[in-house]
């Protein structure tokens, strides 16, 4: 069966993104707790891995893995950090990171990955190269307080919101957002703003496939993208990730503005929006 077949017989019954998301158990991090005050756990043995190698992982990764775990392997939609997992710091050159990624823990809503060999030991390379990095970085940090944050002017965050910004056309201070000062306060309220992974969208991400006569054939829930592929979610609910080479994709996806102003923000306007949003308790 060739991608195009594929890609028709895909399209007939495609499940929607929420209805497999409502099927997941959540384990989102505590949102009022500082990332640098939980435990790390201790590496059984120092390990070092080739730099071409951990840059491979990375992609796999981030195609595979980030959505649930986030791309840079701390926490994500549903995912515990793995830069503080015991297991992967136990893991020794894939003898636990390996067998976990083939049979995964349908359990805990983890599937499990037809890998090649070689694609797991990038991804083992990556993850140990992250919980070493996470640790050097996270030594002795001290929390980030609600205080530390509060410089910004709430009139014209406020104007912002409703402005420039051009918040107030997805968002509203007494629909969505009513009362999320109350729900995260500080460097989590501010995390939230810049990087909001994890909350519901409008509507869910999604991958439109097209044939080369421009038709149609697949609208498929997103899992993951990188440059070099797209994976999204078949009927039954299994992981099926192609090359951008190989097809025509488009994603749509709601949250992209967000990703958008991070490039727009000016440090007056992201502490000015950040006040105006810590007033909407």
């Amino acid at each position: 069966m060739n991608r195009k077949q594929y890609l028709s017989i895909l399209g007939t019954a495609l499940l929607t993104a929420s209805s497999l998301a409502a099927q997941q158990p959540r384990v989102l991090r505590d949102p009022t707790q500082s990332p640098a005050a939980l435990p790390r756990p201790k590496a059984a043995a120092p390990q070092s891995y080739p730099a071409e190698e951990i840059k491979v992982g990375e992609q796999r990764f981030g195609a595979q893995c980030g959505f649930c775990h986030g791309r840079d392997a701390a926490g994500g939609e549903s995912g515990p950090d793995l830069t503080r997992s015991e297991l992967v710091a136990q893991d020794m050159r894939g003898d636990k990171i390996g067998p976990l990624l083939r049979a995964g823990r349908p359990d805990a809503g983890m599937p499990s990955f037809s890998l090649s060999a070689s694609d797991v030991d990038a991804i083992v390379a990556f993850l140990h190269n992250q919980m070493e990095k996470f640790a050097t970085l996270g030594g002795g940090r001290r929390t980030v307080e609600p205080a530390d944050l509060a410089t910004g002017n709430a009139a014209d965050g406020k104007a912002y919101f409703n402005g420039a910004g051009g918040c107030s056309q997805c968002h509203s201070p007494t629909g969505d957002l009513a009362g999320i000062a109350s729900r995260y306060k500080g460097l989590a309220l501010l995390q939230r703003m810049l990087y909001p992974s994890g909350r519901p969208a409008p509507s869910p991400a999604k991958a439109i496939f097209t044939l080369d006569t421009g038709q149609t054939v697949v609208v498929a829930p997103l899992v993951a993208e990188d440059e070099f592929s797209v994976t999204v979610l078949d009927p039954l609910g299994a992981r099926q990730t192609f090359q951008r080479g190989e097809v025509q994709v488009k994603i749509d996806d709601p949250m992209s503005a967000h990703f958008t102003q991070l490039g727009k923000y000016t440090d007056a306007d992201m502490h000015n929006l950040f006040a105006y949003l810590d007033t909407l308790k």
